[in-house]
Parts: C-alpha cells; sequence; structure tokens
C-alpha cells in the first residue's frame, strides 16, 4: 500500500514511522521547514517539505498512485481541503482526517471526508466507558453502512436480566453480537441469559440508541418531548 500523510508533528510523524515498519510505502509532507529538517533526520527521502494543500507539492508526492491519503495537520480546514483534493481531484479510495476541533466535525461530514479521527471524541468514549453511569457509549459509527455499534450497560431497573434473548422484545434493526461479563466477552446466543452488570454491545440502525436505552437501562433514558411550531 502506498500512503500520503499531510503533517509532521507527532501524530504523523509516528504514524509515518510504523507505517513503514510494517512494510508499507509512505511519503510525509510537512509545511514547516524546521521541523522537515528534524524528522528528515530519522525519515531520510520518506519525508519531502512543502504545502500539503497545495496541487504540486501533493503530484510530487505522488498522489495519482495513492491507495491512502491521510491529513493529520493542526488546522482542520487544511485537513479538509488536502482530503477533498485527494478524494475529488485524484479519485483516492481512502482518505483519514484529523479533526481537531470536534466542532468542525459536522464540516467535513458535509463534505463527505469521512472517517475522521477527534482526540478529543476518542478520549470521551473512554470516559464513557470507564464511568458507567453515562449509560451507552457510540464504540463505532459505520456512515456509509447506516450503523453504529454502542455499548449499554444492563441496569437493575431493566426488565431485560433473567431472560434469554430470545424472549426478548428488540427493536427491528439492532442486534445483540457482544456479551461483555466479568471482564471476558462472549458472542450470545438465543438461550443466552442476560444478567444485572453485563455491558452488551448491539448494531443498531441510526434513530435506535434511544429504544435501545430504554430496554437495557431505563435510568438513562430520556423521554421523547414533542414541539409545537
Amino acid at each position: 500500500m502506498y500512503a500520503v500523510v499531510v503533517g509532521a508533528g507527532k501524530v504523523g510523524f509516528n504514524l509515518t514511522r510504523e507505517m513503514l515498519r510494517r512494510g508499507h510505502e509512505v511519503t510525509l509532507i510537512e509545511l514547516s521547514r524546521s521541523r522537515y529538517l528534524q524528522v528528515e533526520r530519522e525519515l531520510e527521502h520518506h519525508v519531502q517539505y512543502g504545502d500539503g494543500t497545495e496541487l504540486w507539492v501533493l503530484e510530487r508526492a505522488g498522489i495519482e498512485r495513492a491507495d491512502l491519503v491521510v491529513a493529520v495537520t493542526g488546522d482542520d480546514e487544511d485537513n479538509m481541503l488536502v482530503c477533498q483534493v485527494a478524494k475529488d481531484k485524484y479519485g483516492v479510495d481512502h482518505i483519514i482526517a484529523r479533526v481537531n476541533n470536534p466542532r468542525n466535525y459536522s464540516h467535513f461530514k458535509l463534505l463527505g471526508i469521512q472517517p475522521v479521527v477527534s482526540a478529543t471524541d476518542l478520549i470521551l468514549r473512554l470516559i464513557e466507558h470507564e464511568v458507567p453511569r453515562y449509560g451507552l457509549v457510540h464504540l463505532l459509527a459505520l456512515e456509509d453502512e447506516g450503523l453504529q455499534i454502542i455499548e449499554i450497560e444492563v441496569s437493575e431497573a431493566s426488565p431485560v436480566p433473567g431472560k434469554p434473548l430470545s424472549s426478548l422484545s428488540l427493536p427491528d434493526g439492532c442486534l445483540f453480537i457482544s456479551v461483555l461479563r466479568d471482564g471476558k466477552g462472549f458472542v450470545p446466543r438465543a438461550d443466552t441469559v442476560i444478567q444485572p452488570g453485563d455491558r452488551v454491545l448491539v448494531v443498531v440502525e441510526p434513530g435506535l440508541e434511544e429504544a435501545v436505552t430504554a430496554l437495557l437501562a431505563p435510568e438513562f433514558s430520556q423521554p421523547v418531548r414533542s414541539e409545537q411550531l
């Protein structure tokens, strides 16, 4: 696989180094001259100096044959531009963008730039995973497939504990894929009995999160309010 990485900060530098170690061909682009000289000492010809938002710089890096373009600069606008150009002008099949400010996530989505990675969101999900009082945790959003993977801890207030999966009235469009119990995970069967404290992974269609939460952890469920316009 040939990848072009734009941005030689700590993320871009370490990513490039690890991909090279795993046998991939990578070119790293960096705008700052001082940072370029610093990184070039280790990566040598795998790093190029220039502005990754400039077409001639991307073409010099071989974007026409790239299988993957990763934009991880500290500027969200630059990351959006690099990925949009890679996707629309050069037809790169796979693009990944870093989002520095989570508030800009919607702009990436509007431009069709997926997947995007936000360190803030990742840390928040880890916090949610470690602190049960948050209830539902969004683990993964499969935008193109129209699915999400969520994790919920089954509470004492839920009507589910003590019943086998086959007897549960699950909403259409959701599927239990794993149960985490006593530090171990397993794939549930139809006769698996759910217990309080189990953390279940569920694949759901967007919009069903509230219904699943109401079933498994009703104390975290929010009532749906109707507003008159």
